[in-house]
């Protein structure tokens, strides 16, 4: 496996404490203005007793961590290709992100398949409690340049 760019057992980490910005600024350019995430007042009669980030925030941030492992990768964007990312599967919310919590995203690269140019990563978002918050499995693909440059 030495010709590819990533080796499995290679792994990136991201860590960010999630704000009310963040939350604001995501929402207003999604458009997702559910109430579980913008309304204090509902939101403290719910179960959760606040308002929460949005699940689609933490892949975000996977995907901050899946652009770190392509610049850690050997030759960063390659030889003649450019990685991509093929998708997230299995994306799992298992618990609640409150503003004001740190989040660490965790990149492992699982499986290399050299003759599809595909790596595989698990996944995980723990907040600063050590509870794992999200999950996925994430596929890079490394396409061929035109003209293989």
């Amino acid at each position: 496996m030495d010709d590819f760019y990533l080796s499995v057992g290679d792994v990136v980490s991201f860590s960010k404490t999630v704000g009310e910005s963040d939350v604001y600024q995501f929402a207003g350019t999604t458009g997702d203005l559910a109430p579980v995430h913008v309304n204090q007042a509902r939101m403290e009669k719910s179960a959760y007793g606040q308002r929460i980030a949005h699940g689609a925030l933490m892949v975000g941030f996977m995907s901050t961590t899946s652009s770190m492992m392509v610049e850690r990768s050997r030759d960063g964007h390659g030889k003649g290709e450019t990685p991509v990312s093929l998708g997230y599967d299995r994306v799992r919310f298992l618990g609640p992100v409150f503003f004001g919590d740190t989040v660490t995203v965790n990149y492992a690269i699982t499986a290399i398949d050299e003759v599809k140019r595909r790596s595989t990563a698990d996944i995980a978002v723990v907040n600063q409690r050590g509870e794992t918050v999200a999950i996925a499995t994430h596929i890079l693909k490394w396409v061929k340049n035109k003209g293989g440059r």
